[in-house]
């Protein structure tokens, strides 16, 4: 019988292997197919590289460390009872002393009998926290091996943390392999601890952040039971103002009274970032963006951004459209959770159909619900000076535009498994006395198949409708068109609207649908195949008169630290026309 101790703690560190070379030869009597590329990349001899190449003593030492790198690897994978021997020039390695000298090595030998893989004999944890989960696998029968071990240890730790034990450890373990029947009692003592209180939250590191703002940003809610949920969201609020680069949270010693204090060490990002956007595409032109940030306007992580952009130059349809925006935001307003915000925009757009000019002003609140819902509430006013077929004419509204989104992707900038989907609703007036509602619905999926998700399937259903105003004195941009790269590529920009009245305008209602399949090809390199469809109707819920039309084609993305830069030909399906091409930073969708 023999007794191992400590193996919870053990953790084989992986060493980058190079290539075996003749003089260093490993071998392995039985185990499993794996367990030899296994022992390979955690030897050091086996990295070290030729042995004659090296000295004497660096060989020894990468030996002597070899006998518990080897066991390790052994252990991760259940057998606790190998034989190991490691021979330079013929001579145990352990029988050398660290400080020869002479020569070099010549040949190494490292020979392994891991023997029998062990199971769980008696396999124990306690105490545990009500509503604890354990791996199943840690049970009489189940695969004895320090990762199993690791784990259960852990979940037993988790569950105490998640009561409101705060400083639970492992008190005590007991692991005994019994060699001739290959098993491993395992019997973990765990001890709680106090149950904890949140205390108080000191920030250190700061430089131009001030303390009260960041104990407000944090919401630490002092006098509240411990919650690792709770220590995730304090730390998630600091990271999500963007004013700073790094967040720790640290948890203090217990204090008799069960108080927990916590430490925030904090790295403050730079002030300002300054960024740039490009895209471009036969039918609507180039496209360019740019912005500027400042991070911490008062010392309060208040946010300024300004923005502008000019798209449509050199575009087949219209004019060129230009944009200038102004956004402030200001974190923790009302609640931790809750962001105050205020905008202006002023916009051109000059499209086939019509021209506007206008002016927004908006206020509003968003509110962090968790980590895949959010929303958003604002009040906008906007004036908008309009040319159409309709008449040359001002227009004055004032809406209420409300969101809610939910988002689980793995990736926004090129997901490969989850799913995306935003409402919005927006309750309006305008001068005349008319009034009504808009409501849109953008919702997109994600699938991955095979090895590391390398073929993906995307999908995008995007909906809207008006109801309400007379669509002669409605701002033009509040109606839909399609066609262009964010609904139905191939077709010429917003080329799909409705006639209603005898004029050429857009329709109250729209519905849209993309399918792309993306595939990894090799490297950073990728490709897609996807078709679109759009669909829209003079009345409001898809009903009236209406028209459809759909385009398809290939891409070849890129990837980038930034996003994949896409790269997409398509042509029309229902009609005849040329092909376009696309070209951008991030997935279509």
């Amino acid at each position: 019988m023999r007794h191992l101790t400590s193996i919870l703690a053990l953790v084989a560190a992986a060493a980058t292997a190079g290539p075996v070379t003749a003089e260093v030869r490993l071998t392995v009597s039985g185990g499993a197919d794996t367990l030899q590329d296994d022992l390979r990349a955690a030897s050091r001899l086996v990295s070290l590289g030729e042995p004659s190449t090296q000295s004497a003593q660096d060989v020894i030492a990468a030996a002597r460390s070899d006998y518990s790198r080897l066991l390790a690897a052994l252990y991760e994978r259940g057998y606790f009872g190998p034989v190991l021997s490691i021979r330079l020039d013929g001579v145990e390695a352990a029988d050398l002393s660290p400080f020869r000298g002479g020569t070099a090595f010549q040949t190494v030998e490292i020979a392994v009998e891991p023997g029998r893989a062990f199971r769980l004999g008696q396999a124990q944890i306690a105490p545990l926290a009500p509503r604890t989960e354990v791996p199943e696998e840690f049970a009489p029968g189940g695969p004895a091996t320090t990762p199993l071990l690791r784990r259960t240890a852990e979940a037993g730790i988790s569950g105490w943390r998640d009561a409101g034990h705060a400083a639970a450890v492992i008190a005590d373990q007991s692991i005994t392999a019994r060699q001739a029947d290959a098993e491993l009692d395992v019997d973990i003592r765990l001890d709680p601890g106090p149950l904890a209180i949140f205390g108080t939250l000191t920030p250190t590191g700061q430089e131009r952040m001030r303390e009260d703002r960041i104990r407000r940003i944090a919401g630490l809610p002092s006098g509240t039971q411990f919650d690792p949920a709770t220590l995730d969201r304090v730390a998630g609020r600091l990271r999500d103002t963007g004013a700073f680069s790094s967040v720790a949270l640290t948890e203090q010693p217990i204090a008799e009274d069960g108080t927990l204090d916590l430490q925030a060490e904090l790295v403050e990002a730079p002030l300002r970032r300054l960024g740039f956007g490009a895209q471009v595409s036969s039918n609507d032109g180039v496209g360019l963006s740019a912005y500027w940030l400042h991070r911490n306007l008062f010392g309060g992580a208040e946010r300024l951004r300004l923005d502008a952009e000019v798209s449509g130059l050199g575009g087949e349809n219209g004019g060129y459209d230009a944009l200038l925006s102004a956004h402030y935001s200001r974190p923790a307003s009302l609640t931790p959770d809750t962001t105050l915000e205020f905008g202006v925009t002023l916009e051109h757009l000059d499209e086939v159909t019509f021209t506007d000019d206008r002016i927004a002003l908006s206020a509003g609140l968003s509110r962090w619900f968790s980590e895949t819902l959010d929303g958003s509430l604002a009040i906008e006013l906007s004036r908008s000076e309009v040319t159409d077929a309709f008449s040359t004419r001002g227009v004055t509204m004032l809406s209420l535009p409300a969101a809610l989104t939910w988002d689980n992707r793995d990736d926004a900038f090129d997901p490969r498994n989850g799913a995306y989907a935003e409402l919005g609703v927006a309750p309006f007036a305008m001068e005349d006395g008319s009034g009504g509602v808009r409501l849109d619905l953008d919702t997109r999926g994600y699938m991955g198949f095979g090895e590391n998700d390398r073929t993906r399937l995307a999908a995008r259903l995007q909906l809207g409708t008006v109801d309400g105003g007379a669509v002669a004195t409605l701002p033009p941009d509040w109606l839909y068109f399609s066609g262009g790269a964010g609904t139905v590529r191939g077709q010429s920009y917003q080329s799909l609207g409705a006639v209603q009245g005898g004029v050429q305008t857009g329709g109250r209602s729209f519905a849209g649908v993309s399918l792309e399949l993306r595939q990894d090809i090799i490297g950073n390199w990728g490709a897609a195949l996807f078709a679109d469809a759009g669909y829209v109707s003079t009345d409001a819920y898809w009903s009236g008169s209406s028209d459809w039309h759909s385009g398809a084609g290939v891409g070849v993305r890129y990837d980038t630290p930034v996003g994949p830069i896409r790269f997409d030909l398509a042509a029309p399906l229902n009609d005849t026309g040329g092909v376009s091409f696309y070209i951008g930073i991030g997935q279509a969708f």
